[in-house]
């Protein structure tokens, strides 16, 4: 009983870390050829803030192949890049403006079969009127340093009030 409940936690936390959140693949190159298997290479995905309309991230970063690659057993380097753009009028809520929710998670996805994650958390520089993004991996024990951050001046779009 209790090893059945252990095993639906690891199933849980398995799903929710290799779920993607929101992410559509824009593209990728190869940057390695594997006889057997996917190659390497660099996937680009965007994504919405999921609390700003207008605000579109996209994200570069590693993926592995070969044979455990392709089989989603491989640990993807924590290497990653974000670039965050206004795609539209943004509206901010109270709790943005209010900084209640500085450090949001925006996006998170697997990078491994257990306990390696990509996260990108949204911040508001309420002095400069701008959302900062940071892109950062993490793991159950320890995490990376390697990171990238990118920010959006909130500007009016086409006349219209942010």
């Amino acid at each position: 009983m209790i090893l059945r409940r252990i095993g639906y936690i690891y199933l849980i936390i398995f799903l929710s870390a290799t779920i993607p959140l929101m992410a559509e693949e824009i593209g990728s190159v190869d940057t390695a050829f594997k006889l057997i298997g996917a190659n390497h290479k660099i996937v680009i995905e965007a994504f919405d803030d999921p609390n700003v309309s207008g605000a579109t991230c996209y994200v570069s970063r590693a993926k592995k192949g070969g044979i455990t690659g392709s089989l989603g057993l491989a640990e993807d380097p924590s290497d990653a890049s974000l670039s965050c753009r206004q795609t539209g009028p943004i509206r901010l809520d109270s709790n943005i403006i209010s900084g209640e929710s500085d450090g949001e998670e925006v996006f998170k996805k697997g990078i491994s079969i257990l306990f390696k994650t990509i996260q990108v958390v949204r911040f508001y520089d309420k002095k400069r009127h701008a959302l900062v993004y940071l892109i950062f991996s993490d793991k159950l024990i320890e995490g990376s340093p390697k990171n990238s951050l990118s920010a959006i001046p909130i500007m009016n779009w086409l006349g219209a009030n942010p």
